[in-house]
């Protein structure tokens, strides 16, 4: 299961997103660090796909993906060196595969701000130097672990480089030649550096205008949602919901958190289950045969893969085979987005 992180500055709404995210009762109060320890809750992929396949499938049982969402208690400017038990929030980030990163731009003069003011740019700079400092002390310290060939020698010289000019080591990676990218992710990840991680932004509003202060991102980095009115729709009916017309927006976070983490679905349908398995894009279907079970990935001979959409045309297996629709898969072949598998060992 994949974790995400939701990180940012105290009182910029974390936990109450959690909240409604997981529709758990944890502490919310207007004053830092009412989160020291961190919360964690399981929430379920949204997913069409798989609705529409026990539709017509009618299984006793639907299993969808699930993703983990943990909230880790505010950073503060000089976190990296303890501030506000900042070295061991930060040690929190290390277990997730998504920072998602809440930026307040919401006004309350109940909730106080660590900075004074509403600067969206500053806050994001704040958290970023503090993962960046951490980073860049555990490479000084172990750096000379890793000269033992030249390729592993000028990959921890460019992750030094990237992390004393402030770059995110991640976006960095992306657009090195391989095998360096690799190197500079296989060594990072072993120094459990947090910048090689992917970061998306959640900016929290109360008002629309409010996202004219959002400062320059990348297209599909980040996203904008009311925390508090989100929590509120999580304790009104469907009616309610409706009269007021209100709607709920965590969807749509759910899943560009899913598209950020770089994830894709497959379908298995076994005995009397249909089983959504996400998985990371690029991945073959040796890969995706253990996912399911360690034996199908030893065994496997070959693979039986149906796009979602001839499925839908079909209905069923049987009609899809006598339809020549079904493809045959080897290991080495991609999982593609949506595809129905039947592993054959």
């Amino acid at each position: 299961m994949f974790s995400i992180g939701i990180v940012g500055l105290p009182n910029v709404g974390k936990s109450t997103l959690f909240s409604a995210l997981t529709q758990k009762k944890v502490p919310i109060a207007p004053y830092p660090f009412t989160t020291t320890k961190p919360n964690k809750g399981i929430v379920s992929l949204p997913d069409k796909r798989l609705e529409k396949l026990a539709e017509i499938l009618k299984p006793e049982k639907v299993t969808p993906v699930f993703l983990e969402f943990i909230d880790i208690a505010g950073l503060v400017r000089n976190a990296h060196l303890g501030e506000g038990l900042g070295c061991e929030f930060l040690s929190h980030i290390q277990e997730v595969d998504l920072i998602l990163e809440v930026v307040r731009l919401f006004e309350n003069e109940k909730v106080s701000h660590t900075e004074k003011t509403i600067d969206p740019k500053r806050d994001i700079e704040i958290i970023k130097n503090e993962i960046l400092a951490r980073d860049k002390k555990i490479v000084l310290k172990r750096k000379k672990e890793f000269f033992k060939d030249e390729i592993q020698k000028e990959a921890i010289e460019k992750i030094q480089f990237f992390l004393e000019n402030g770059l995110w080591l991640k976006d960095e990676a992306q657009k090195l030649p391989s095998p360096l990218n690799q190197e500079v992710e296989r060594i990072s990840k072993a120094l459990g550096l947090l910048s090689i991680k992917p970061i998306f932004y959640l900016f929290n509003i109360n008002l629309p205008e409010q996202k004219n202060l959002c400062p320059p991102l990348p297209q599909g980095s980040y996203f904008f949602l009311n925390a508090e009115e989100e929590r509120e729709i999580q304790t009104l009916s469907q009616k309610e919901v409706e009269e007021l017309s209100l709607k709920s927006c965590l969807d749509e976070l759910i899943l560009a958190c899913y598209n950020k983490l770089e994830l894709i679905t497959f379908y298995t349908i076994k005995g009397k289950e249909v089983r959504a398995n996400e998985i990371k894009k690029g991945s073959t279907i040796f890969e995706a045969a253990g996912k399911i079970h360690s034996d199908f990935q030893k065994n496997l001979k070959k693979a039986e893969v149906i796009s979602f959409e001839d499925f839908l045309n079909c209905q069923n297996w049987s009609r899809c085979k006598e339809d020549g629709k079904i493809k045959i898969k080897g290991h080495q072949a991609e999982v593609e987005d949506g595809e129905i598998i039947e592993f054959k060992i």
